[in-house]
């Protein structure tokens, strides 16, 4: 598993679904599917994707770091 940052090439928003994806070793189509699947479902999703949206760092960052 890889470290929960953003990517700069292949998201579509913010990153989110993207950054997901690599950490769990899906693609990023499958959790975006997953995303708006559980869209459908009440609950606060919109809002946990903004959350991660401004705590996962941008990978950029992360790549300075080390």
């Amino acid at each position: 598993m890889t470290a929960l940052a953003r990517p700069t090439n292949g998201r579509m928003i913010g990153g989110v679904c993207a950054a997901l994806a690599r950490r769990f070793g899906t693609s990023a189509s499958t959790m975006r599917v997953i995303f708006v699947v559980s869209c459908l479902l009440p609950g606060p999703q919109f809002l946990l994707y903004i959350a991660l949206w401004i705590l996962f760092p941008n990978e950029n960052k992360v790549r300075q770091a080390w």
